[in-house]
């Protein structure tokens, strides 16, 4: 037999004093961190992106370990580009806000979880807070924080982990905050990373807006984490704002976090109408079995919405085959054709005004939009007459809503008064919501299924709201009425008068005042 040669208790030791010396050398690039955190907390987190649009977990891990300062320097220079358009901040405000939209099981808990200790290890004083849409999802994120702590990293710690808070010996801190206002009001951190944004009470939200703050060399940063449930809820929301700010935005789906196909006929797969031998270059975790059993579970809206981030679940909006693709096409003013104004009235809600042409053919087209909050009616009609293409007296008609013709207490006047004021002649006809509703609906998708009406890409409040406008999350609405939420049903009633009105003219009203 051979023999087997004994190891010196002397290297052990200074095997096991190169080992410590690693697990305290902060990572500097992407490979670095990888690698890091495959050793040292047994966890390979999924680096290939797969769907061109999105990211991998690594991307995002790796900018908000990098505090959003550079550019991913080792990806390719395609990724590079990509990730610029994301990351790229003013000089004079630098921020790590991001936002993370993926799919369940995705890895969006447990990688914060491992982007919280490596905020607290390797960076001193740093004050990360865990906020999340429950108790138990909060829970989720600390416990396996406090698990990857028991992989070795005791030693990092001032004091055994409390229930909801671990301290470290370098001034870090970690807390659980609980979902109200009240326990995130007062709370000044660099790091705040908000976990199932979508569950969130929309006042904590606003609350936790306010915590963070730059401070001892750490770049302040709230990160906000979850899948999309809902096509008008609150990460819808979100994701619409970072999009128009321009806040990085991580999203990645089944494709990223999928583990790789090898001996499966793609012919006989389940997964075939989507994956399109995506899985062929995967290199996640996720078993394909129990995403195939998933799949036949749910429903294909679900399916879409929670595993492949396509977009949420439309069963409940009041618009459902309203369609960017179909809908939503390059439109401007023609000369040739009849021009219409229609008119929502608000103050602290918004006052909108559409502009709208229609074609011999039947054919409906949104070409503008005016939406503005806290401003009298002198100064939407300035704007109003300043952003129409043709004069007052060339106009087909302008429509409103019926309640302008109220006389207001405190003015002594109304809203269609005040305008007729200024030029601007209104009409309107007295309806009902459904009445709109239908003739709406009847534009998007009549009964032969043809569509007849185009909205011009620059009215995005009204798209947004065309694909938002829902009713209420109750079992019981008799009136099938849609919620009036204050945001969505304005750009829809501005329509909804245009449908009304110029569907049956005969009965429009016009009245001097």
């Amino acid at each position: 037999m051979p023999k087997t040669k004994l190891v010196q208790p002397e290297s052990v030791e200074k095997v096991s004093s190169i080992y410590s010396a690693l697990r305290h050398k902060k990572p500097v690039t992407k490979k670095d961190l990888k690698n890091y955190i495959k050793v040292f907390l047994g966890v390979n987190v999924p680096d290939k992106k797969i769907c061109p649009e999105h990211y991998s977990p690594m991307d995002y891990l790796w900018f908000v370990f990098r505090d959003a300062y550079c550019v991913l320097s080792d990806t390719k220079k395609h990724d590079r580009e990509n990730i610029t358009q994301y990351t790229r901040r003013d000089t004079h405000n630098q921020n790590s806000d991001c936002i993370v939209w993926a799919n369940r099981a995705g890895g969006k808990t447990e990688i914060a979880a491992i982007a919280t200790l490596l905020d607290c290890i390797f960076k001193p004083k740093c004050q990360v807070r865990i906020l999340a849409g429950s108790g138990e999802q909060a829970s989720r994120m600390y416990d396996y924080l406090v698990d990857f702590l028991y992989y070795g990293f005791e030693d990092f710690l001032a004091k055994p982990p409390l229930k909801t808070k671990c301290i470290f010996k370098n001034g870090s801190s970690t807390e659980v905050l609980t979902q109200s206002a009240r326990s995130v009001r007062g709370q000044h951190i660099q790091k705040l990373r908000c976990d199932e944004v979508e569950l969130f009470d929309e006042e904590v939200y606003n609350a936790a807006k306010f915590t963070t703050q730059s401070k001892n060399g750490i770049v302040a940063g709230m990160e906000m984490i979850s899948t999309m449930h809902q096509p008008y809820g609150l990460m819808q929301k979100i994701v619409s704002s970072g999009i128009q700010y321009g806040t990085p935005i991580f999203k990645w789906c089944i494709w990223e976090t999928i583990e790789k196909c090898i001996d499966r006929n793609c012919s006989q797969c389940p997964l075939w109408q989507d994956c399109q031998g995506k899985a062929k270059n995967a290199a996640g975790y996720l078993n394909i079995d129990d995403c195939i059993t998933q799949m036949r579970r749910a429903s294909r809206a679900g399916w879409e919405a929670e595993m492949l981030c396509k977009r949420p679940s439309r069963e409940n909006v009041v618009f459902d085959e309203f369609e960017p693709a179909i809908h939503v096409k390059d439109v401007s003013f023609n000369p040739n054709l009849p021009l219409y104004r229609s008119l929502d009235f608000g103050f602290v809600n918004p006052f909108v005004c559409l502009w709208i042409q229609t074609g011999e053919d039947g054919k409906i087209f949104v070409i503008d939009e005016y939406i503005r909050s806290r401003a009298t009616i002198n100064i939407h009609a300035q704007e109003l007459k300043k952003r129409t293409p043709i004069s007052e007296g060339k106009m087909a008609a302008t429509f409103c809503d019926p309640a302008g013709k109220s006389v207001n207490d405190v003015t002594g006047t109304s809203t269609v008064r005040e305008l007729r004021s200024h030029g601007i002649e209104v009409r309107f006809r007295k309806s009902g919501i459904l009445e709109g509703i239908e003739l709406i609906r009847r534009a998007i998708r009549a009964g032969d299924g043809k569509s007849s009406l185009i909205i011009s890409p620059k009215c995005k409040y009204l798209i947004e709201a065309m694909e938002s406008y829902h009713y209420p999350d109750m079992k019981s609405n008799p009136n099938e009425l849609p919620l009036k939420d204050g945001v969505y049903d304005h750009p829809i009633d501005a329509l909804r008068y245009f449908f009304i009105n110029q569907a049956k003219p005969a009965k429009t009203t016009a009245r001097r005042y």
